[in-house]
């Protein structure tokens, strides 16, 4: 059995150069890979970028706050409360699962420094554990409609000190509230991190001009 996640891959390379960048974009709970694959259509990105796009499946777990029910999930949720408490092992867990696709990456020839690791939501708080502790230089973290987990016991990463960071939050989300992303955002600057921080007038989902800036983003900061 292969120890890498199933997938969903997308490859972005309208002149057909070798693939040299990468992309790795966890979806949120109950959710699959498919969920953004229409989205590398639409994000403008360069011509002459050659990127692949790899959107890992959860694994399928059973998740508290949905009564035990078994889902995708990235770990499980033990309660809805402001502070979302969670299950830190699990988090852990699902980071190595995609420390192990960036590994693949590199092993096929893209070096680390090229690769953006991305999540919404419960994706989200995955991809800030993976990004912020992960030892060698990333190309970026994007955070969406999510929350920082794991940030009293990551251990944070001085190799990415200085990896751009983009998190994006609706205004009016209903699952996770703004405050989440905006208490990330101020962390994170305080420790000096580099932060570009958005919002924008939606619930829990992503809309087309957040895609589009997302769009612009990737070119500048795969570039």
């Amino acid at each position: 059995m292969s120890k890498y996640l199933d997938a969903v891959i997308v490859e972005h390379s309208p002149t057909n150069k070798a693939i040299n960048r990468a992309v790795i974009w966890l979806h949120g709970l109950g959710a699959s890979g498919h969920d953004f694959e229409p989205v590398v259509s639409q994000l403008g990105l360069a011509n002459d970028m050659a990127v692949r796009f790899i959107f890992p499946h959860a694994p399928e777990r059973a998740v508290t706050i949905n009564g035990g029910m078994v889902m995708p999930a990235w770990y499980d949720i033990l309660e809805m409360s402001i502070e979302r408490k969670v299950d830190v092992s699990q988090i852990e867990t699902s980071s190595q699962q995609i420390a192990d696709l960036i590994s693949r990456e590199i092993e096929r020839g893209i070096q680390p420094e090229h690769i953006v690791i991305a999540g919404f939501s419960q994706g989200g708080a995955v991809a800030y554990h993976l990004a912020l502790s992960y030892p060698q230089r990333l190309a970026g973290l994007m955070a969406l409609s999510t929350y920082f987990a794991t940030n009293e016991t990551i251990s944070y990463s001085a190799a990415n000190k200085d990896m751009p960071i983009l998190i994006e939050h609706g205004t009016h989300d209903p699952v996770v509230p703004v405050v989440l992303g905006e208490q990330a955002e101020q962390l994170l600057s305080t420790k000096g991190y580099s932060v570009e921080y958005h919002t924008y007038p939606m619930a829990h989902q992503v809309c087309m001009p957040q895609i589009q800036g997302i769009g612009k983003w990737l070119n500048q900061v795969l570039a």
